[in-house]
């Protein structure tokens, strides 16, 4: 099956002469030389912060699991560099915009700021979608098969879809795999469903498989046949010639095109990087990450403000807490049932948070045992309160604003990102941008459509990409970029009645559709493995 996939992806017509070029020694061992210098770089910060925070980490296992688990969700980074990017890259390279080497250079560049400029946001929220008992203990043997399983899952649909030169969404991969784990998870608990949260982006995913390629395929035909019937520059409308550029205007919008789906990129999908590295590093050495101990005494004493006053308001709505508070407040993470005990309970753990700030006085005072207690009280608290302000549960004003204080205060303690880890990621997706993108590049410039590229449909493909990137930015739309580009140049080859390569098509409609079931599978069997393994 995999052999005729394959095969079925060559092309009908020579390969772009751009492309059969490779980098010299000259070029590898810069390559080369940089990435020593990325993961130099990365563990001397982490080593640094590991120090700084007075963590003793026992030489042997704890430093094998860690090291091990930080090159791999790099190596994520590093492969999503590659096999995303060529969808940047693939029309300036194959209109001649850009030369390969630059082109590829250019976008490994914005991916890089795009992962440094980005706001973190994402990051947690990607981490958020794992069950919620797993975060809670991601020390435990449980939540390091989490967390290899999440990773080893993605890297392998990513680069088995790429070895095969098919196109797909690593974000869709990485959601898959979540919700493996979450059904697996669940399964050997004694009970099968996942959360709501879980569900809703697993929805999501799905409306964007049918959604991407639809706006994708009809934006670019209607863009491409309007210009065709406003342009009277018919060059714009034939394949390149040898290596000749696109007018200037034209080679203007596919290299701005280009920098906007690089940049959008990195802020995106670097950001989930940031979210698991983030998680392994509060698995592994919590006393340094769990919460950010360069919260400042000022910080901290509003923080102790806020969960007093909170508690406070919370103790005025009646009832009595759960015999577990913490067990009723993953309850309503399970089934969002807003119980009796619940806003009690939830007042009772928000008391324990008061009473442990203002027993230390200072976030980076409190004792290392106690460190993960108290980042998952704030977590468990934090996430009752997001799924409160969503659900039908009134409050009076002044109760619903020391809530919405605490979690904005909640978050500042424990949603921190280390500038290193930013840059790590930044590097490992930048230089992944630098190797393997051929694959890919080949498939959506020569194996979609029968005749080569043109102008005019390179720009009409990248700017609908570019375009729709932004209105899902701003409306929230579930679409993939990776399918919105190769949609869209199937789009411009139909427009211009040039005809598809029905074989390559195929092939890519089939592993977009096989993507979350796939993913889900593995991350499943994975997690059952490894907790079995660790």
């Amino acid at each position: 099956m995999l052999e005729v996939m394959r095969a079925s992806r060559l092309t009908q017509f020579p390969i772009s002469p751009a492309l059969r070029e490779t980098h010299g020694f000259k070029g590898r061992l810069t390559f080369f030389l940089l990435l020593a210098a990325a993961l130099v770089f990365t563990f001397a910060a982490l080593g640094h912060d590991i120090h700084t925070s007075g963590t003793q980490l026992e030489m042997g296992w704890p430093v094998v699991v860690l090291v091990v688990a930080l090159l791999i969700a790099l190596g994520f980074e590093f492969i999503n560099g590659f096999h995303d990017t060529a969808n940047a890259v693939a029309t300036v390279i194959y209109t001649n915009a850009m030369p390969p080497r630059l082109a590829v250079a250019w976008s490994g560049l914005w991916n890089f700021l795009g992962v440094l400029l980005s706001s973190g946001a994402v990051a947690f929220a990607i981490v958020s979608l794992l069950p919620l008992d797993l975060l809670l203990k991601a020390d435990s043997s449980a939540g390091l098969a989490m967390i290899f399983a999440l990773l080893i899952a993605s890297i392998l649909w990513n680069l088995g879809t790429w070895w095969l030169g098919l196109p797909v969404s690593s974000s869709h991969t990485l959601i898959g795999s979540i919700v493996g784990i979450g059904l697996a998870h669940g399964a050997m608990a004694g009970h099968l469903g996942l959360s709501g949260n879980a569900w809703s982006q697993l929805l999501t995913v799905g409306y964007a498989l049918f959604l991407s390629p639809v706006v994708g395929f009809f934006a670019a035909f209607v863009l491409l046949r309007v210009a065709s019937s406003t342009l009277r520059n018919r060059a714009l409308f034939h394949a390149p010639e040898g290596r000749t550029p696109p007018p200037r205007w034209i080679r203007a919008i596919l290299i701005l095109t280009c920098t906007g789906v690089s940049f959008a990129h990195g802020s995106n999908d670097g950001q989930k990087g940031i979210g698991l590295i983030m998680l392994i590093l509060i698995a592994t050495v919590p006393l340094a990450f769990a919460v950010d101990r360069a919260h400042s005494p000022e910080q901290t004493r509003q923080l102790l403000a806020l969960t007093q006053a909170s508690q406070e308001q919370l103790h005025r709505t009646g009832g009595s807490p759960a015999a577990d508070p913490r067990q009723a407040l993953l309850s309503y993470q399970e089934d969002e049932l807003v119980r009796p005990d619940l806003l009690p309970s939830l007042g009772s753990v928000i008391g324990d948070i008061s009473a442990r700030l203002e027993r230390y006085g200072q976030i980076d005072q409190v004792p290392a045992e106690e460190v993960q207690d108290l980042r998952n009280d704030l977590y468990l608290s934090l996430e009752t309160i997001r799924l409160l302000d969503r659900s039908d549960q009134h409050f009076e004003l002044e109760t619903w604003s020391s809530l919405q204080a605490l979690r904005q205060g909640g978050e500042q303690a424990i949603r921190f990102i280390p500038i290193w880890v930013k840059v790590a990621v930044a590097l490992a997706l930048g230089l992944g941008t630098l190797v393997g993108w051929r694959r890919i590049v080949t498939t959506v410039g020569e194996g979609i459509g029968k005749t080569p590229l043109t102008y005019a449909q390179g720009a009409s493909a990248q700017l609908v990409a570019m375009l729709t990137i932004g209105a899902a930015d701003v409306f929230g739309l579930p679409v993939s970029t990776t399918q919105v580009l190769s949609s869209g140049v199937a789009g411009t080859m139909a427009a211009s009645g040039s005809g598809l390569q029905w074989p390559t098509i195929r092939n890519m409609l089939l592993a977009w559709v096989l993507t979350l079931p796939a993913a889900i599978g593995l991350a499943a069997g994975l997690y059952w493995l490894f907790t079995r393994l660790l």
